[in-house]
């Protein structure tokens, strides 16, 4: 039975640490600001903003802090941030309110309730005297909902007993700020590219090439679907002679699926895409002065566009 007992407890400890061990496994421990800015929009964060973000390289991640907020700024045009002010000041404000249950206020089941919804329209409290059951009550009323956390021993901590809350899920400021794509900024685009002309084979009145696009990947909006980030880009080409006289043009999509350790892998580096170009007559006329090549590229999850143009000769 000792022996049995002592396999049983080596068992254990192995399973403990494996588990331990395998949490952490493959996880970059993140920077001290990066774990505040994570915990602090806990409540509002989507899921896959949240693994965008930590997929993120640490340079990246200020620019995304900067995009989360100005996501859900309800009026760009001012200097203020009024969603943010006011999401910020529901958590100063629960931490004033909700003290005493031995970790701070907006942590506690009253403080999500309250920076989620904000103030009720009316509290009531009620002592064991008043309950049937001797317990601890706050009833919050939102409109004409309630909404019951329960001290069963009177000891200060109350926790939600209202788990539906979808009669107020209007009225929810995770609702509310469900994030915009990150637009850039008026004139400036998120995403840049750098695009060449790779020639393959010439001759008198033919001419086979490649168009070359890379697209830094840090630089790539993706949307977050089905355990995938994915996004397709519509390439637009049109290449013109010295007289500027439509010789070839070509649209094509690309779709960009990765799982997320393949995202992660490949953020340092660029993704990249060759397009053949192949003109079969006429291609002499190339041969007499600057060509030029106009490139449009469109990220079709945000809709943004870049326009390029590219001067060669032959």
């Amino acid at each position: 039975m000792n022996r049995l007992h002592s396999t049983c407890r080596k068992f254990l400890w192995f399973a403990l640490a494996a588990s331990v061990l395998g949490a952490g496994y493959g996880q970059k421990k993140l920077k001290p600001e990066d774990e505040q800015f994570l915990s602090e929009v806990r409540y509002i964060i989507t899921s896959a903003e949240r693994k965008a973000f930590l997929v993120r390289p640490d340079p990246e991640k200020p620019q995304f802090i900067e995009e989360f907020w100005k996501g859900r700024d309800p009026d760009p045009s001012t200097p203020e941030n009024e969603f943010k002010d006011e999401y910020l000041g529901r958590i100063a404000k629960a931490n004033e309110l909700f003290f005493g249950e031995g970790r701070p206020g907006w942590l506690t089941d009253r403080g999500r309730i309250y920076i989620l919804f904000g103030p009720p329209t009316q509290r009531q409290a009620t002592t064991p005297a008043g309950d049937p059951r001797g317990r601890c009550q706050e009833l919050w009323y939102y409109r004409d909902f309630p909404v019951v956390f329960l001290d069963r021993g009177c000891t200060g901590t109350f926790m939600l007993e209202t788990f539906d809350l979808s009669p107020i899920s209007e009225l929810s400021l995770a609702r509310e700020s469900a994030p915009k794509p990150f637009l850039p900024a008026q004139g400036k685009p998120s995403f840049d590219f750098d695009v060449t002309l790779r020639r393959k084979k010439t001759e008198e009145a033919r001419l086979e090439a490649f168009v070359d696009i890379s697209i830094p990947y840090t630089s790539i909006w993706l949307s977050f679907e089905g355990g995938k980030f994915a996004t397709t880009f519509e390439i637009r080409l049109e290449l013109k002679d010295s007289q500027n006289v439509l010789r070839w043009e070509n649209t094509t999509s690309h779709d960009l699926v990765l799982m997320p350790e393949e995202l992660k892998q490949k953020m340092t580096s660029k993704y990249e895409i060759a397009i053949p170009v192949l003109i079969e007559k006429d291609a002499e006329t190339l041969s007499r002065g600057k060509n030029t090549l106009l490139v449009l590229l469109k990220n079709k999850k945000v809709g943004e566009e870049i326009r390029k143009k590219v001067e060669f000769s032959l």
